[in-house]
């Protein structure tokens, strides 16, 4: 004879279990529908850069091969990332060095610092003194700058994978680097005619053109195709379902 502490024993037991079985069920519900965090830094980058395609597109200063290479890039990172390199999960892949990069991320501001600030300084400087060569040479770089990190802001995003993290500074870096030739060349023919600006312009115009051509290049050269690319790309595919079930 069991008394009747049998079955209540059980049926307390198996009421617990439902319990901890709800319990569980709504905490998984929470962590998997959490809503997701936004990058705040991120989306004020773009939100500047998008500032500054907008001034300088008003000024009449962009030409039209420079808007129809933003749009043009723009249809084709959408294109490859449904033909070529589809996402394998519905979350954002983590970046390729870490989202805590010291080094990286002072790598960046010395970018950003030689690339986007001071340009930005000369061209508004250029407007006072008259400058307007100088302005034109500048603009370009300053304008796909800009749509550079507008652009990587879109492609950090779990609709696009790591490949298409890459398409976009590969991209755009090769092409700044013929703007900013470009921009260095009527530096340089400044010095044998007279210009509308200073002296002290003129070092400038040439001392940053020179550095952003220098600093470009090997971040082209020297860090996206060497380093970036390949980390990305090898990450990209270790984690494709197919590559897993071969493994």
């Amino acid at each position: 004879m069991s008394g009747g502490v049998g079955p209540v024993s059980e049926i307390s037991t198996s009421k617990e279990q439902e319990d901890e079985a709800t319990v569980k069920e709504k905490q998984e519900h929470k962590v998997f529908n959490k809503p997701k965090k936004t990058n705040s830094f991120s989306s004020l980058q773009q939100l500047n850069a998008l500032a500054v395609i907008i001034v300088l597109s008003a000024s009449g200063m962009v030409s039209i091969q420079d808007f129809a290479f933003v749009v043009f890039t723009l249809f084709y990172m959408y294109f490859i990332s449904k033909v070529a390199f589809p996402t394998f999960s519905s979350s954002a892949e983590p970046p390729v060095f870490g989202e805590k990069n010291r080094i990286l991320g002072l790598y960046v501001f010395t970018g950003a610092l030689i690339g986007l600030f001071l340009p930005i300084a000369y061209i508004f400087e250029g407007v006072v003194e008259g400058d307007k060569e100088g302005i034109q040479a500048a603009v370009p770089h300053v304008f796909l700058l800009a749509s550079q990190v507008f652009m990587e802001g879109v492609a950090f995003s779990d609709r696009f994978s790591l490949p298409i993290r890459v398409f976009v500074p590969v991209v755009y870096n090769s092409a700044r680097i013929f703007t900013i030739m470009d921009w260095l060349r009527t530096e340089i023919s400044k010095g044998h005619r007279e210009f509308s600006g200073s002296e002290r312009r003129l070092v400038v115009g040439r001392g940053l053109a020179v550095a952003n051509l220098a600093f470009w290049s090997f971040n082209l050269f020297g860090f996206l195709l060497p380093f970036y690319m390949p980390k990305a790309f090898k990450a990209y595919y270790a984690s494709s379902p197919e590559i897993k079930k071969a493994a």
